[in-house]
C-alpha cells in the first residue's frame, strides 16, 4: 500500500520534528490525519487534504477515533513538558496507545527515542525512551524504533542551546557534561529516515540507532558554531559542576528552555552514539557531519523565516520599548499592530509603496543619516531606492533592504543589508478584521555576540519611536486616501443633488 491510498496517522505534529515530517509526507503526497489537543491551531498549518482530529493519546475515545483506518501510525509524542510525572504519563500512553492500535489494525508504528546504554544507569529521560519502545513493541503491532542523539536543525532544542550558551557566554564555565561524546544527527537526516521507515521492507519489529557522520561532544559543538559565526568563546572545564548544579545554571542563561532543558541535561553525562551501525546497511541515507549540520541549520533560518510568520505569537502591545523587544530565542522582536477601517487591499498599498521616494512613513532623516554611516563602513547606504514605486517582487532592493517575501496585499518581508552586528528583518503583515483590517509591523534582530546585544539595547528606545512612528503614519496612509474617496464621492452626489433639485432656466430668469 503507498501514496494516496494508505493512511498514515502522525501524533506530535505541532512540535518539532513532528511539525518538519508532517510536511514532509504532505509534499510525498501521502495521506495524512494528525492527532492534536489543540487542531485549531495545527489546521492553520496542514494542507487541505491534510485532516486534523482532535485528541489526545491518553483519551480512550478519541485516541480509537484517531487509529481508525490507519496503516501506519508515528509515535512522536513525549511528556516532558509536563509540571508532574513524566514518566508516568509516557508508560500509560504508549500502553494505551499501543493497545488501542493493535485493536484498530494498524500495520506499523514508527517510533522515536533516544541513544543510549541500556545496561547503563540511565537518566529518568533516556529510561522514559527506551521504556516507551518496549511498551509499544510489546502490544503486538510491529514498531520500528529509531534512537537519535542530538538533533541539530534550525529551532531544534539541542541547537537552540548550543546557541544561546555560545551567543550569550564569551566565557563559559563548562560542567562535564560538554565532554560527553555524542553523534548528533541533522534534521534533514533523521526526516529521511523518518519518511523511508513507511516502506521499509523489515518484518516484524527492529530497533535502530542513527547518527551522524561525527562523533564529537557539545563542547565541540559549540566551538564549531562559533566558528561558524566567527566569534571568539573560550570554555573552562570545571569537574565540579554537577549535572543538578549546571541544570539550574542553565535556567539562567537560557529560561525559555528551564523546564524541558534541566530534565534533558540530566541525559547529556551519557555517551548517545551508534554502537550498531544497521542502519547504515538497512537505508540508502548517508547522514552529514556536525560541520555541515550546523551550517544547513543556520542558513535554512532565512528559509524558516519566509515560510512562517514569528508575529503570530507575539503580543500586540506597543507601549514599551523593551517590552516589545523582548529576546525570541537567541533573537529579539519589536512587535505592534494597529486596526484601520479600510479593506485589506488599501491598507496594504502604503506598505506596497515604501522606501524609494515614498520614504519610510517616519524620521526620514534619522534613515538617511544611518545610511550615510553605513556607506562610511563600506555598507550599501540607502541611496539604491526601488526598482519600481508601485511594483514590489520578491528579490528587490528598498533602499538598504532586500525583500525576501511578498504577497500581495497581505506580506512583505524585508532583509537588512547594512552593516550591522547580527541580521535583521522588518515584516508587514495585513489581515482583516471586523471593522477594516489589521496591521501588523515586526522588526526581527539576530544578534552576533555581545556586541550585537550590546547594539540592539543601545538604539532599543530610538527604535520604539521609529517603528511606533511608521506604524501609526502607515495606518494615516490608507486611511488618507480612503478620505478622499469618501470626500469625492460626497461631492458627486452634491453635483447630482443640485442638478436634479435646480428650477428651470426660464423660471430662474422670471
Amino acid at each position: 500500500m503507498v501514496g494516496r491510498e494508505r493512511l498514515i496517522l502522525l501524533t506530535g505534529a505541532s512540535g518539532y520534528v513532528g511539525g518538519r515530517l508532517l510536511q514532509l509526507l504532505e509534499q510525498r503526497g501521502e495521506r495524512v490525519r494528525c492527532l492534536a489537543r489543540r487542531p485549531e491551531y495545527l489546521r492553520e498549518r496542514v494542507r487541505p487534504n491534510t485532516e486534523v482530529v482532535e485528541g489526545d493519546v491518553l483519551d480512550p475515545a478519541s485516541r480509537t477515533a484517531a487509529l481508525t483506518g490507519v496503516d501506519t501510525a508515528y509515535y512522536l509524542v513525549h511528556s516532558m513538558g509536563t509540571a508532574g510525572s513524566f514518566e508516568d504519563e509516557d508508560r500509560q500512553a504508549a500502553q494505551h496507545f499501543g493497545a488501542a492500535a493493535r485493536a484498530a489494525g494498524v500495520r506499523r508504528i514508527i517510533y522515536l527515542g533516544g541513544l543510549g546504554d541500556e545496561q547503563a544507569d540511565l537518566s529518568p529521560h533516556l529510561r522514559s525512551r527506551h521504556e516507551v519502545g518496549r511498551l509499544l513493541r510489546a502490544a503486538g503491532v510491529p514498531v520500528i524504533e529509531f534512537r537519535a542523539s542530538i538533533v541539530l536543525g534550525s529551532g531544534s532544542l539541542s541547537f537552540e542551546m548550543i546557541r544561546a550558551l555560545t551567543e550569550r557566554l564569551p566565557v563559559m564555565i563548562a560542567p562535564r557534561w560538554v565532554s560527553t561524546p555524542a553523534q548528533p544527527i541533522a534534521i534533514q537526516d533523521l526526516l529521511a529516515y523518518l519518511a523511508s521507515a513507511l516502506d521499509h521492507p523489515v518484518v516484524g519489529s527492529k530497533v535502530y540507532e542513527i547518527g551522524g557522520r561525527s562523533r564529537v561532544s557539545y563542547g565541540d559543538l559549540m566551538h564549531e558554531y562559533a566558528r561558524q559565526r566567527r566569534l571568539r568563546r573560550l570554555i573552562l572545564p570545571v569537574p565540579l559542576l554537577t549535572p543538578r548544579l549546571s541544570s539550574l545554571w542553565l535556567g539562567l542563561v537560557t529560561p525559555l528552555y528551564a523546564r524541558v532543558g534541566r530534565k534533558l541535561i540530566e541525559s547529556m553525562r551519557h555517551p548517545t552514539v551508534v554502537r550498531d551501525d544497521a542502519a547504515l546497511r538497512d537505508f540508502a541515507i548517508r547522514p552529514l557531519n556536525h560541520r555541515d549540520a550546523i551550517a544547513a541549520a543556520l542558513r535554512n533560518e532565512d528559509q524558516a523565516l519566509m515560510h512562517s510568520r514569528w508575529s503570530d505569537a507575539l503580543s500586540a502591545g506597543g507601549s514599551s520599548a523593551l517590552a516589545d523587544a523582548g529576546p525570541a530565542g537567541n533573537g529579539f522582536v519589536d512587535s505592534r499592530s494597529a486596526e484601520t477601517p479600510v479593506p485589506p487591499a488599501q491598507a496594504f498599498a502604503p506598505i506596497r509603496r515604501i522606501g524609494g521616494a515614498s520614504g519610510w512613513y517616519y524620521g526620514d532623516g534619522l534613515w538617511r543619516f544611518r545610511g550615510l554611516l553605513d556607506l562610511l563602513v563600506g555598507g550599501v547606504g540607502i541611496r539604491r531606492g526601488r526598482r519600481d514605486p508601485e511594483v514590489l517582487r520578491v528579490g528587490d532592493a528598498v533602499d538598504c533592504w532586500r525583500v525576501t517575501a511578498f504577497e500581495p496585499d497581505r506580506r512583505l518581508l524585508l532583509r537588512a543589508e547594512m552593516n550591522l552586528p547580527g541580521r535583521a528583518w522588518l515584516e508587514f503583515v495585513v489581515e482583516p478584521s471586523a471593522h477594516g483590517s489589521t496591521i501588523r509591523q515586526t522588526a526581527i534582530f539576530d544578534p552576533v555576540g555581545l556586541l550585537g546585544r550590546a547594539y540592539w539595547y543601545l538604539v532599543a528606545v530610538l527604535h520604539h519611536r521609529i517603528f511606533s512612528g511608521m506604524l501609526r503614519n502607515i495606518v494615516r496612509a490608507g486611511q488618507v486616501k480612503r478620505a478622499g474617496m469618501v470626500a469625492a464621492g460626497r461631492g458627486r452626489a452634491v453635483r447630482r443633488i443640485s442638478r436634479k433639485q435646480a428650477p428651470p432656466r426660464q423660471a430662474a430668469l422670471a
